[in-house]
C-alpha cells in the first residue's frame, strides 16, 4: 500500500465527519463548523488563519523550499430542511477529506518546494462563498497566485471509491428567473370582467418548458424548470395577480444568458396577449464549472497510481446541477473530481442522491480522498517547480 494512503488511514478522518455531521449549519456563518475545523488543523506545519466577514478558514501548508501554489478547496454548509440544517451533499466529507490532505502535506514539508493553500468555504448552497473568499484576497495569500486548484465531491449515488471527471464544461451554470403577472381580481361568475393571470401562467409554464427543445441547440444543453407556482386563494376568486419561480440552467455562460433573455421574451408576449403585465426578474447565480485538460489527466494519473486504474472513469457526460467552484477555476486553472460514496449494500443506481433528505455517505472513502488531495498538490508543486529548487526555507510562510 502506498505510504500516503497508510498514513490517511490511520488519521481517523470519520471522527471528524461525524462532529461536523451532528452540528450541520448553513450560509455564510458557520461559527461552530468554523471551529471544529480549526482544532482539528492546529497541527505542526499548518497555518490556519479564520475569516472574519465569513466562516471561512484559509490554511497554508509551506515546503521547505520556496515555490509555486497550488490551491486545495473543500464546502462546509449544510442544506436548510424544514426539520432543521442536514449535512446531504457531502460537505462534512469533503471538509475532514481536506482536513487529512493538511495533516498528509504537514507530514511532507521537507519534500516539497512551494505551499498548497487550503480553502475552507462556507455558502456553497446558494450563497457564493466562493465569490465573497476570492474578493477577500484568497488567491494572493501566499504572495503567489495558485497555479491550480483542485476539488472533489462526495457522490452518495456513485460507486464508493470510484473517482472521476473529464476535460471541459463539468457542471451547469445557473440562475433563478422570476415573473409576475398582474391582472385585475374578480368573482369567479364574471371571468370576463377580470384579467386572470392563471390561465397566462398556465400557457407560460407551458412555453417556457418548450423553449429548451425549439429554440437552442441540443449540443450545448440547457434546461429550465418552473419550481414554484403562486395564485389565488379561494375557488371563486380570480386572483388579481399570479406568480412563478424557475431555474436556469446551462453548459455555457453565453447559452444561459440567452435562455433568461429568451424566458423574459415568453414572459411579456404572454402577458401581453392576456391582457396583463409582467414583471421579470432574473438573478445569475453561479458561472459554469469547467475543468482544465491537462488537472483533470494528473488528477487521473494520480488515482491509477494510487489505487489501480479501476479506480478512475472518465465522465460520460456534464452534470446539470451548479457549484461555485466554477468561480475559482475561472480563476485559476484546475478541476472538480467526483468521488463516489454510496454505502454498501446500496445500489448506486437507485440510491438517494445528493440532496435527498435520506442521501447516506460511505466513511470508508475519507481516507482514499484525502490522500488522493495531497498527491495531486504534491504532483502539481513538483511539475510546476521543475523539480530543482533547491534555496532553504526560514520559516513555514502564514496565509
Amino acid at each position: 500500500m502506498n505510504d500516503l494512503v497508510a498514513q490517511a488511514r490511520s488519521l481517523g478522518l470519520d471522527r471528524l465527519r461525524r462532529q461536523l455531521h451532528a452540528h450541520p449549519e448553513t450560509g455564510l456563518h458557520l461559527p461552530r463548523t468554523q471551529q471544529a475545523v480549526l482544532a482539528a488543523l492546529d497541527v505542526p506545519g499548518v497555518a490556519a488563519t479564520p475569516g472574519s466577514a465569513l466562516s471561512s478558514v484559509v490554511a497554508v501548508v509551506s515546503g521547505a523550499r520556496p515555490g509555486p501554489t497550488v490551491l486545495l478547496r473543500a464546502d462546509l454548509d449544510a442544506l436548510p430542511f424544514p426539520g432543521g440544517p442536514r449535512h446531504v451533499c457531502g460537505h462534512d466529507q469533503h471538509a475532514a477529506m481536506l482536513v487529512g490532505a493538511a495533516h498528509l502535506l504537514a507530514a511532507r514539508r521537507e519534500d516539497f518546494a512551494g505551499d498548497v493553500l487550503l480553502m475552507f468555504q462556507p455558502g456553497e448552497e446558494g450563497h457564493d462563498g466562493a465569490r465573497l473568499m476570492l474578493a477577500e484576497g484568497l488567491l494572493e495569500t501566499t504572495g503567489s497566485r495558485p497555479v491550480a486548484a483542485y476539488a472533489l465531491h462526495s457522490s452518495a449515488s456513485a460507486p464508493a471509491g470510484v473517482f472521476s471527471n473529464a476535460a471541459g464544461p463539468a457542471l451547469a451554470a445557473n440562475g433563478t428567473l422570476t415573473v409576475t403577472l398582474h391582472g385585475r381580481g374578480g368573482h369567479g361568475a364574471w371571468p370576463h370582467r377580470a384579467r386572470d393571470p392563471i390561465p397566462a401562467l398556465a400557457a407560460l409554464v407551458t412555453a417556457l418548458g418548450a423553449l429548451p427543445a425549439r429554440r437552442f441547440d441540443p449540443f450545448d444543453p440547457v434546461v429550465l424548470t418552473v419550481g414554484a407556482l403562486h395564485a389565488g386563494t379561494r375557488p371563486n376568486i380570480i386572483p388579481a395577480q399570479g406568480s412563478l419561480e424557475a431555474t436556469l440552467r446551462a453548459l455555457s455562460d453565453t447559452a444561459l444568458a440567452r435562455l433568461a433573455e429568451e424566458a423574459g421574451h415568453a414572459a411579456r408576449g404572454i402577458a401581453a396577449a392576456h391582457g396583463l403585465q409582467a414583471q421579470v426578474e432574473y438573478v445569475p447565480g453561479y458561472p459554469a464549472t469547467v475543468n482544465d485538460s491537462a488537472e483533470a489527466d494528473l488528477v487521473g494519473r494520480a488515482v491509477a497510481d494510487l489505487f489501480g486504474a479501476d479506480r478512475f472513469t472518465r465522465a460520460a457526460r456534464p452534470a446539470l446541477v451548479s457549484d461555485d467552484i466554477g468561480r475559482v477555476l475561472a480563476e485559476v486553472p484546475g478541476v472538480m473530481t467526483s468521488l463516489g460514496a454510496c454505502p454498501p449494500g446500496r445500489d448506486p443506481a437507485t440510491a438517494p442522491g445528493n440532496h435527498a433528505p435520506d442521501a447516506v455517505f460511505d466513511d470508508a472513502v475519507l481516507p482514499d480522498g484525502a490522500a488522493l488531495l495531497a498527491e495531486v498538490a504534491l504532483r502539481r508543486l513538483s511539475a510546476a517547480a521543475g523539480g530543482a529548487l533547491t534555496a532553504p526555507r526560514a520559516a513555514p510562510a502564514g496565509p
